[in-house]
This record gives structure tokens, C-alpha cells and sequence, in this order.
């Protein structure tokens, strides 16, 4: 049943294979989850499952929250996302059930999305990686500035153009990683290289689509 799962971020670390090769891996304190709400094709128009996690005190929650948690017999959850599964799978499925990381097996190829980090109000060079101007012959005055950003003929600014502005903080997917090792009693995930997002924040895992 490969729904998918949510988890949190807790950190890097290494581990090493039986050839004693060091991996670096990312480890996601994945789930229990649990389903919370169903998408059919006849009511809704396409098939989904709704993952709840992150367990929070009741008086945490408001009012609709509530009562979405309570029709599917779920705990008290601080956070919802959808899943996009097969019609076939829907069957398999039942609100209030629990989803866990068994799901998943050392070997497997998934995609990971998350919030990057942000960066805060950048300039060109970084935002947008631009060398710069000449830093020799001379001072000159834009060694880190965007240049012209138009002409006389359209009087303004054209929409899209690279400048200075806010980075990081958007949401990223990094696909086809690999699971290095899965934890069942812990609830933990091990997931080669380094994955978007900062220490704690919530991570959406699902296997990766064949193609």
C-alpha cells in the first residue's frame, strides 16, 4: 500500500554499508500518520488520501479542526496534506488508519518535498548567481549591482526580470533519492544525501513514479 507519508526533519548523519563505504544520509522521524479524509472519483473528480501528523494537544485546534479529526476518529494533528493514490488503492484504505514507514524498504527510490531554507533579501549574486562586474582596473561602482533593468521605450519595469528579492523559503522537491535504511520501531527513515528543508521542518515522502 504506497501511500506516502509525512515526517520531520531531524538531521544529518553517516552510516556505513557491509563494504564499509561511509554514506551520508538525512534522518526523517517519519510518521505515524494517520488518514483523515478520502477523495473519490465520483464525489471529487480524482482519488486521494489525507495524511494527518505531528500530535498536539486538542486545545491547540480550532474548531473545524475539530470536527474534520473527530468524523475520521483521528487524534488531535497539527498538520493535513493529500496524497494522490490510485483508484485501486482507495479500497485498501480507511479513515483513521494508521500509515507507517513500513511501508518503505532500504532500496527503494522516493521523492522528497519540503520548505528550503530562507535565505532572507538577497542581491543578484546570490539570488540569481550573476558574476558581478570587473573588480579591478580601477573601483567601480556596481561590482555587485543587476545593471540596467530596461529601456526608454517600455517606461517600466518588465515583469519577471532577475533582481533582488527574498530566497529560499519556497517549496522544493527532490526526486529519485534513495532509502539508505528504514527503522520500523522508531518510526525513522534514513535517506541518502541531503534533503530540502531546516532541522524539524515537515517533509512529504512518496515513492517515486516509473517511467
Amino acid at each position: 500500500m504506497p501511500v506516502g507519508i509525512l515526517g520531520k526533519k531531524m538531521g544529518m548523519t553517516q552510516i556505513f554499508d557491509p563494504e564499509g563505504n561511509c554514506i551520508p544520509v538525512t534522518v526523517i522521524q517519519a510518521g505515524p500518520c494517520y488518514v483523515t479524509g478520502m477523495k473519490t472519483q465520483e464525489r471529487d473528480k480524482y482519488t486521494a488520501v489525507q495524511l494527518g501528523f505531528d500530535e498536539v494537544p486538542e486545545r491547540k485546534l480550532n474548531l473545524p479542526r475539530k470536527g474534520h479529526l473527530k468524523k475520521a476518529e483521528a487524534k488531535p494533528l497539527k498538520v493535513l496534506r493529500e496524497f494522490r493514490v490510485p483508484e485501486e488503492a482507495m479500497a485498501e484504505l480507511a479513515l483513521g488508519q494508521e500509515v507507517d514507514v513500513s511501508q518503505f524498504k532500504a532500496g527503494d527510490i522516493v521523492d522528497v518535498t519540503g520548505t528550503s531554507k530562507g535565505k532572507g533579501f538577497t542581491g543578484v549574486m546570490k539570488r540569481h548567481n550573476f558574476h558581478g562586474s570587473k573588480a579591478s582596473h580601477g573601483v567601480h561602482e556596481y561590482f555587485r549591482h543587476g545593471g540596467s533593468i530596461g529601456g526608454c521605450t517600455p517606461q517600466h519595469t518588465v515583469k519577471g526580470k532577475k533582481m533582488p528579492g527574498r530566497y529560499g523559503a519556497t517549496r522544493v522537491t527532490l526526486q529519485n533519492v534513495e532509502v539508505v535504511q528504514v527503522r520500523d520501531q522508531e518510526h525513522l527513515l534514513m535517506i541518502k544525501g541531503g534533503l530540502p528543508g531546516a532541522r524539524n521542518s515537515l517533509v512529504m515522502i512518496k515513492k517515486a513514479i516509473k517511467k
